[in-house]
């Protein structure tokens, strides 16, 4: 691995940047004027469950943060990334090789909404992802972008995602998702739709005294009725980072 790391800017293309992930020294490529993650997948991967061996797929994995995160972070024995967009489905195939990942995590370059022709029904144990958040026709954006396509549901909605989870998950599967507050009535009424029932939910504030705006929620697959809501998470303490926040990067 030392190696592999020391040689890294082999792996670079133009216009591209290596990061570091802070968590037990983990790299990730991303393009420098494209997409690239935010906290939200941090905070979705510190909220998730995963236990050993089990088989996490990770719907629209971007630049491939969450597979990675979740290698390093739990015992899970495949890791599954699905991604439309060609070039970040590259990126996160060699952000996995950089870090010799290879065995554990599996990146797929399709459309999520052709899932059913890409893994087997019932085939995972658990289901994460960070879905666009605004409508297709809500904002200034250039559809041909990446960011416009990570961020608005330009090629598939929430219900997509649900559907995927839904047919990806076995009776007792999790599903874990981050979602835009504002819509959280329309999260949870999809949720139950497809048969995946709302079983915990923790808002994440900007700050103490402020409004949520983004919630974390685990569905389960053939659950019961009965929903538990954490204690929120503050994302700022003062100016900097909240010592909860600082955990999710392995800082204490």
């Amino acid at each position: 691995m030392a190696d592999l790391l020391e040689n890294s800017q082999r792996w670079l293309q133009a216009g591209e940047t290596l990061d570091d992930l802070r968590l037990g020294g983990l790299k990730i490529i991303q393009r420098k004027d494209g997409y690239r993650f935010s906290l939200d997948p941090v905070l979705l991967c510190a909220f998730s469950r995963v236990a050993r061996q089990e088989t996490v797929v990770d719907l629209g994995t971007g630049s491939g943060i969450i597979p990675l995160l979740l290698a390093r972070q739990t015992d899970a024995a495949r890791i599954i990334g699905v991604e439309r967009q060609p070039a970040l489905a590259d990126r996160a195939q060699r952000s996995v090789q950089l870090n010799g990942l290879e065995g554990r995590i599996r990146i797929i370059e399709a459309d999520l909404r052709q899932v059913r022709d890409l893994l087997a029904a019932e085939s995972a144990q658990v289901v994460v992802a960070n879905p666009p958040f605004r409508k297709a026709d809500s904002g200034r954006l250039s559809p041909r972008s990446e960011r416009a396509q990570a961020r608005h549901e330009v090629a598939g909605g929430l219900a997509d995602f649900i559907a995927a989870a839904a047919f990806l998950l076995g009776t007792g599967g999790r599903c874990y998702l981050v979602y835009l507050a504002e819509r959280l009535a329309e999260l949870l009424e999809g949720l139950r739709r497809a048969g995946l029932e709302p079983k915990r939910l923790r808002c994440i504030h900007s700050r103490v005294g402020e409004t949520a705006r983004l919630v974390l929620v685990e569905s389960r697959r053939g659950g019961g009725v009965g929903l538990t809501v954490d204690p929120p998470l503050y994302v700022y303490d003062g100016e900097g980072y909240s010592a909860e926040v600082l955990r999710c990067y392995g800082e204490d």
